[in-house]
């Protein structure tokens, strides 16, 4: 996931968990003709509400604009910008490389490296899950695509805001 780090905006949207929130959110995102770099969508500690996170690369006026047009969408309860020091921020992949007998403990010893778990080995392939900022995961990437990437799936960005203070408890805007 290779985007332009210094325009990057991550934003933290809690919603109404009900069907269709979500289209309508990621709309305003197309008809503004932003493309999503990242996009994560789950339940929260309450069943009824759910959280976006979203990045998006691009200009800081458009996405100041796009925060408070998401704002006032009839089931959006708060919208907040993540910024990199104030939150934490992660990302899962699953990444299937090509491994044979001579280079399976080479590819192991990169997963250690990284604290990847290798998951499945084949006589062909070996599967690792890892988790970890964007930096760490494409520092993995870049070392492991020697190999040959056969599959990688990645789960977008997830984000908690540094501190005791929590996006649900508390007002932001």
């Amino acid at each position: 996931m290779e985007f332009d780090r210094k325009n990057s905006y991550t934003l933290a949207i809690l919603v109404n968990n009900k069907s269709g929130v979500l289209m309508r959110v990621v709309a305003l995102f197309s008809r503004r003709g932003y493309n999503i770099d990242s996009l994560s969508v789950g339940e929260t500690e309450d069943p009824r509400t759910s959280r976006i996170t979203i990045v998006v690369t691009g200009d800081r006026q458009i996405v100041e604009q796009i925060i408070r047009q998401v704002g006032k969408l009839v089931d959006v309860k708060k919208v907040y910008e993540m910024t990199s020091n104030g939150s934490i921020q992660r990302e899962l992949i699953l990444v299937k490389l090509r491994a044979d007998a001579e280079t399976r403990s080479q590819i192991t010893d990169i997963a250690e490296i990284f604290k990847a778990k290798i998951i499945d080995v084949t006589s062909t392939t070996m599967t690792m899950q890892l988790t970890g900022t964007l930096d760490k995961l494409d520092s993995f990437l870049t070392l492991a695509a020697q190999y040959g990437v056969v599959e990688l799936v990645r789960t977008g960005i997830t984000a908690l805001e540094r501190g005791s203070r929590a996006l649900s408890e508390t007002d932001f805007h």
